[in-house]
């Protein structure tokens, strides 16, 4: 029986470049969740009789959620419905399911790095049939009918027993719980030489993996102790927890501290990585090395063809705007472009459906390739280990010698978290009233506010984030981001290019010490934001 619930609006449900993202426990406000999966229905075309994948990070509350919107999907009329079995998917691992099965779409929950159990965060993303995030007209059309939504529609079955693998029908819409790992697993395999890391590994190569107690427990499991050999006891806080233990599941090195303590001090271990709540962000580690997430992209990039997937090379790059420029650099030696675009992983998805580019990567961790179309942890992972199984060094011999062939790219992110929106806006608004003023000012070329224009759809994104770009190709980047749940996150971005070998060896906050102290006078953070100093650096 499907019934029909009169509903009201809820205000601010807004989705941002990653969905809509709340407080749990304003998710667990009755209708809250239907009335936002129903927009999302409302808001599609031809769906009818289609396939929706659904799964999540394991987070709490996602349980709940999940045979809510596998009722709602019976009751909107998709023919079939593929869930992780215990409501688990990878976000990159959903995004492969999508597009293997020909699905119309996907629900996605997770709030991916951010913290999870009851006070914690929730989140809801739309995925299409490419396997990517929806794009911005769409998101503005479910956002626009959040604000008359007046009903959904939801089926009255039993839950769904989501612990057995299966199929069967639910309200004349077949439902099959499925492996979530299975699929994945056989795709790293189709893209990775697993005999030249099976063989590193047997070799006494170690490796430690961090999987925050979130979702790629049971990927990094099956695929480095199963299918590689890797020892037990390889994946850490392999069990995915609806709190994530108590930990913030985002791979940065001071959240992974535990890890970043057993490679980068200890150096208790050859290679070190850890994935976050959804499992597709990467933190990469080696025997006393931290490698920054810019220089990542630029390493497999530049190293891509040792990897049976990427031997015929790469049509081209794409990175975010605050990814510092060290993926331009391996482009250019390439003789392949090199696409600068806005943050939100939806604008690598034309570039990618184009055939334009094939790896693409964040400074926040992420990086992938046109074998899905969502940023990939453990796929990252892979890529490094079949590199270095190839090579035979060391990461930090690896890294320097990239180092040496391009420069390197000194880089750090100062995130001041929670801080007044009011006051975040005053900041970004007093810099862009200064930009022809600031020209000229400190060795600064060049002030504006990034835009982008789609060469492939010719969409056009403004407000994209402030740069105050040095005549000695440095940078300043300011940006407001979208991935929390309360207040503003301000994030600014610092980077200078240092070609002499002799000075690659220095500690990146002390090189940047000038551009940092001028990043926060210039932009008077301390008077906005009365944060004297960063939440988090990195």
């Amino acid at each position: 029986m499907i019934r029909s619930i009169a509903t009201t609006p809820f205000a601010g449900q807004k989705p941002g470049t990653s969905g809509l993202r709340k407080k749990v426990r304003e998710f667990q406000q009755p209708h809250y969740a239907e009335n936002y999966i129903q927009s999302v229905f409302d808001s599609l075309e031809g769906h009818a009789g289609g396939t929706l994948v659904i799964g999540g990070d394991g987070r709490f509350h996602n349980a709940d959620v999940i045979q809510t919107a596998i009722r709602m999907a019976a009751a909107n009329g998709f023919g079939r419905v593929l869930v992780g079995r215990d409501g688990l998917l990878s976000t990159p691992a959903a995004s492969h399911l999508i597009r293997k099965y020909r699905a119309f779409g996907g629900i996605i929950l997770s709030a991916s790095h951010n913290p999870g159990g009851p006070d914690g965060d929730f989140g809801i993303k739309l995925n299409l049939a490419n396997g990517g995030p929806a794009p911005e007209k769409l998101t503005d059309d479910i956002y626009a009918r959040t604000g008359t939504i007046r009903e959904y529609r939801i089926a009255d079955l039993p839950a769904v027993d989501l612990n057995k693998l299966g199929e069967g029908q639910a309200g004349g819409m077949a439902v099959a719980v499925i492996d979530p790992v299975a699929d994945y697993a056989a795709l790293m395999q189709s893209l990775f030489d697993f005999d030249a890391m099976r063989s590193l590994i047997a070799s006494g190569f170690s490796i430690a993996f961090d999987a925050m107690s979130a979702v790629t427990g049971p990927y990094a499991h099956r695929i480095l102790e199963g299918l590689l050999g890797c020892p037990a006891g390889t994946v850490m806080h392999a069990t995915p927890l609806p709190d994530f233990g108590g930990h913030h599941p985002d791979p940065n090195p001071v959240h992974a501290g535990d890890l970043t303590d057993l490679l980068v001090t200890r150096r208790a271990a050859d290679f070190g990585a850890a994935s976050d709540g959804d499992g597709d962000r990467n933190l990469i580690l080696g025997r006393g090395i931290y490698v920054t997430p810019s220089d990542s992209l630029a390493i497999l990039a530049a190293n891509a063809r040792l990897t049976p997937g990427y031997a015929q090379g790469l049509a081209g790059i794409a990175r975010s705007m605050p990814t510092s420029t060290a993926a331009d650099r391996v482009a250019a030696s390439l003789g392949i472009d090199c696409y600068e675009t806005p943050t939100g992983w939806k604008f690598f998805g034309s570039l990618l459906d184009a055939g334009l580019i094939t790896l693409c990567g964040e400074e926040s961790f992420g990086t992938s390739s046109s074998h899905v179309r969502e940023k990939d942890g453990l796929w990252a992972v892979l890529m490094w280990l079949n590199i270095l199984a190839r090579r035979r060094e060391s990461v930090a011999e690896i890294v320097t010698g990239h180092w040496r062939e391009f420069g390197r790219t000194y880089y750090t992110r100062h995130d001041y978290e929670e801080v007044d929106a009011d006051g975040a806006d005053r900041l970004m608004a007093g810099l862009r009233a200064r930009f022809v003023t600031l020209t000229g000012q400190h060795g600064i070329c060049r002030a504006d506010d990034f835009a982008y224009d789609d060469p492939v759809d010719g969409s056009h994104s403004s407000g994209q984030g402030i740069r105050l770009i040095f005549e000695d190709g440095g940078r300043i980047v300011y940006r407001l981001s979208g991935t929390g749940t309360q207040g503003a996150t301000l994030r600014v971005y610092i980077e200078s290019h240092e070609a002499d070998p002799l000075r690659h060896g220095l500690d990146p906050q002390q090189t940047l010490a000038r551009l940092i102290d001028l990043s926060r006078s210039l932009a008077g953070i301390a008077a906005h934001t009365g944060r004297a100093s960063p939440s988090i650096i990195t």
